[in-house]
């Protein structure tokens, strides 16, 4: 899968590099996880092309999940400046989430 981390330093490294940034924490068998991938990356396509989206398999690899007390999947972390602003996790509304990171993504990007 496109854009997939495997390791604690490329999560770091994604996380620090970017102004705006999604962990996206799935694993295969999960069907909410299958559902709403796409409709995430559709989202950040559209709304907010300038934010890093990654993905992390819970499965293959769980000490990732772990660094970050992910305990349920799907799991949606964003992040802004490198600081962890919003966490979301199970029943995912997409337009409730792109509500509440348009805010801050406005001040960053559109200033």
């Amino acid at each position: 899968m496109e854009n997939e981390l495997q390791s604690i330093e490329q999560l770091n490294t994604h996380i620090k590099t970017g102004e705006a940034s999604m962990l996206y924490f799935y694993n295969d068998n999960c069907a909410p996880c299958l559902s709403l991938r796409p409709k995430v990356i559709k989202m950040i396509e559209k709304h907010f092309p300038k934010m890093q989206l990654a993905f992390i398999n819970s499965e293959k690899f769980p000490e990732l999940p772990a660094q970050f007390q992910v305990f349920a999947n799907p799991t949606l972390i964003i992040f802004f400046d490198g600081h962890e602003y919003r966490r979301e996790s199970k029943y995912i509304s997409i337009p409730q989430l792109a509500e509440e990171i348009n805010r801050p993504y406005q001040l960053i990007f559109e200033n």
